[in-house]
């Protein structure tokens, strides 16, 4: 498993900070080059990770890997391009795509309130379904054509343990990620023919930054002791990305792979 991915480029988005930072860290101590992305520069000190996105990417190079930091909102088809551009410019074309920029965040930045179906503001909605299902469909279509033309590539991405189950607050979140996995299975049938793999990860709570500054946490749940009844760690998310995308899940094509200590494991 040493250097799996070196001579790879690796382009996470959402990965300035939490999650997708985690995801990018993996990548790059498996030799991958990486492009990291957030909405903004400032983005990673939101919660105290990073300075700004040329920070965390210089802390990701000193993995001895090249990585380049991009910005933009990826519900803009043009913003994305000029992201790839500047990744093919500086890294050469992406083998890899992990789709993580999401997340139950609202028009003004934090959590929708109110956050139930019948009373979620319509801004919040379409802010939602922009970052949560939008912005996964225009960042594949940029990213997936090139990978079709070589003949190779792969795509993971991040859905939720909430998209498996009914649940309330956070139904439209929940709804949208529902629509990343069937989108991942229907984009997985189209690019079977052409050698490029596309599978996603559904995780169940999990312990970032922004996870424990924005919720009541269950004290009992942070602790990471034998039982599996707990938040994940972000590096055990990882782990799963970095599992799909790399030569031993070869064979292993729209799959969705929940990693959620069995939190859904009575769900649909």
């Amino acid at each position: 498993m040493e250097k799996e991915f070196e001579g790879k480029v690796v382009f996470v988005t959402g990965s300035g900070r939490g999650l997708g930072r985690a995801i990018a860290d993996r990548f790059a101590e498996l030799g991958a080059d990486v492009a990291i992305h957030d909405l903004s520069w400032t983005s990673p000190a939101k919660y105290g990770e990073a300075a700004d996105l040329g920070e965390a990417a210089a802390a990701i190079a000193r993995s001895g890997v090249r990585c380049v930091a991009v910005e933009g909102n990826i519900g803009d088809r043009g913003a994305i391009e000029a992201m790839a551009a500047k990744i093919h410019a500086e890294l050469g074309p992406v083998d890899v795509l992990v789709n993580c920029a999401g997340g139950d965040i609202g028009a003004a930045g934090g959590k929708p309130n109110p956050n139930n179906a019948l009373d979620i503001s319509e801004e919040d909605i379409r802010t939602l379904t922009n970052n949560n299902l939008i912005g996964t469909m225009l960042v594949c279509q940029v990213f997936c054509k090139p990978m079709v033309e070589r003949g190779s590539g792969a795509v993971v991405n991040i859905a939720s343990a909430a998209a498996h189950f009914g649940t309330s607050p956070e139904v439209v979140y929940s709804s949208l990620k529902a629509a990343v996995v069937h989108y991942t299975r229907c984009l997985a049938a189209e690019l079977r023919p052409h050698g490029v793999r596309v599978n996603a990860v559904s995780p169940g709570p999990t312990k970032t930054a922004r996870f424990v500054n924005t919720r009541v946490v269950d004290p009992a749940m942070m602790t990471a002791g034998k039982s599996l009844v707990r938040y994940g760690e972000p590096a055990e998310i990882a782990d799963a990305v970095v599992f799909l995308a790399g030569p031993r899940a070869r064979f292993i094509h729209g799959q969705v792979l929940r990693v959620d200590g069995g939190m859904t494991l009575y769900a649909g």
